[in-house]
């Protein structure tokens, strides 16, 4: 009975753990670079960002007040203040302190509220709202005793890093620059080799002439060229025309190298259409032309659909064919991936900037795929089943 057709497989359990653990290994990475591009600096060093919701410890070097804020009482110095609200690297003054410390070696050496008691005579006094006393029977120096303070941060979430990213005039951080640069090659780049394979998958399909088998065989053969082979040999050309710099040459290199899997995806779904239809027109006096705009085009929309989300996706995320043929030393055609190649190299320590350029960078395709995901298994499984 196990192989009657239409029982379920005893493996079908093994299949939904499977699409489980995939879905997972997609979605928590991605769901991450969201919630860290959110947070600031310190918050993503101290905890993951599966913590952002709860409070998190962090220890910060604050320093109290210098020479300048000190006043003599008797043979002592003292300078009273509040680390909290006088230090530019505090913490905010919405945190709750549990113990600091007065040298790196033990950052929490007291609790809040003791008294430290350090050096020649020195004595340092911190209560848990950031104010502090501090005794010196020498004259403090101009920048102040340095206090390691553990505080308890509350959750904190910023617009600042996509200010930063999106609207920012610096040119190493600003994602918007980048941002129109791709779309100027992504989009020129998924129309035309869709224009292309369309007519060029419905004469294969439907037109009687010489050479159409070797020319599917072609078409196959060059799945398997790998892109590496031709980068060098085709920039060379686009060089000697004159092509090579700019994004004409980048939009025919995603061309090329982009029709084969679309003539062969959209090949294979213009057979499989009803022969009826196409010998009706054809008897009722439509072209070739008519046919192909008015019957072929409107039934073949999810293979379409499925070639443009491929290549939509690969432009976008593209590094290599960007970095060989857009040769650009200003930085006016830099796409995004190479600007995050450019920001990994010069705020790699910043990583809630990092964080937010990447996410920025995969929300449009994120957007593209899920408009378009219906369509997808349809194109795919084109021409599979007849």
């Amino acid at each position: 009975m196990d192989n009657i057709a239409g029982t379920k497989s005893s493996l079908t359990w093994a299949v939904h753990i499977s699409v489980v653990l995939l879905v997972a290994l997609w979605l928590f990475p991605t769901l991450g670079l969201f919630v860290s591009s959110f947070r600031t600096a310190d918050q993503i060093s101290s905890s993951g960002w599966w913590n952002a919701m709860f409070p998190t410890e962090q220890t910060v070097q604050l320093r109290a007040g210098g020479r300048d804020a000190a006043t003599q009482e008797g043979d002592l110095f003292v300078v009273e203040g509040n680390l909290l609200e006088d230090d530019e690297e505090s913490p905010g003054t919405g945190v709750t302190l549990s113990r600091y410390g007065v040298s790196s070696r033990d950052v929490s050496a007291y609790a809040v509220g003791e008294t430290a008691e350090f050096g020649d005579g020195e004595k340092l006094t911190l209560n848990a709202d950031g104010s502090y006393r501090y005794e010196s029977p020498e004259e403090p120096g101009r920048r102040g005793q340095r206090v390691f303070v553990t505080a308890e941060v509350p959750p904190d979430f910023t617009l600042a890093n996509y200010d930063q990213v999106l609207f920012s005039g610096n040119s190493t951080d600003s994602m918007a620059k980048a941002f129109f640069n791709t779309l100027t090659v992504t989009v020129p780049a998924t129309i035309i080799p869709i224009v292309i394979a369309a007519f060029a998958a419905y004469a294969l399909a439907w037109m009687e002439f010489p050479g159409r088998a070797l020319l599917i065989a072609c078409v196959v053969g060059l799945l398997v060229v790998p892109l590496q082979l031709a980068l060098i040999p085709l920039l060379k050309l686009h060089l000697g025309i004159g092509i090579g710099k700019g994004y004409l040459g980048t939009w025919l290199a995603h061309t090329g190298f982009g029709l084969p899997l679309a003539i062969y995806l959209l090949r294979n779904y213009m057979v499989g259409l009803p022969r009826d239809i196409i010998e009706n027109a054809k008897v009722d006096g439509a072209t070739d032309f008519q046919i192909f705009t008015k019957i072929i085009l409107p039934l073949s929309f999810p293979a379409l659909a499925s070639f443009a989300i491929f290549q939509f996706l690969w432009t976008w995320n593209d590094l290599l064919v960007a970095k060989v043929f857009l040769i650009d030393a200003t930085g006016e055609t830099t796409v995004m991936t190479n600007q995050i190649t450019e920001l990994l190299g010069t705020r790699g320590g910043n990583w809630e900037i990092l964080a937010t350029a990447a996410f920025v960078s995969i929300a449009v395709p994120l957007a593209v795929f899920f408009a378009m995901q219906r369509y997808l298994v349809r194109g795919l499984l084109a021409g599979s089943v007849k």
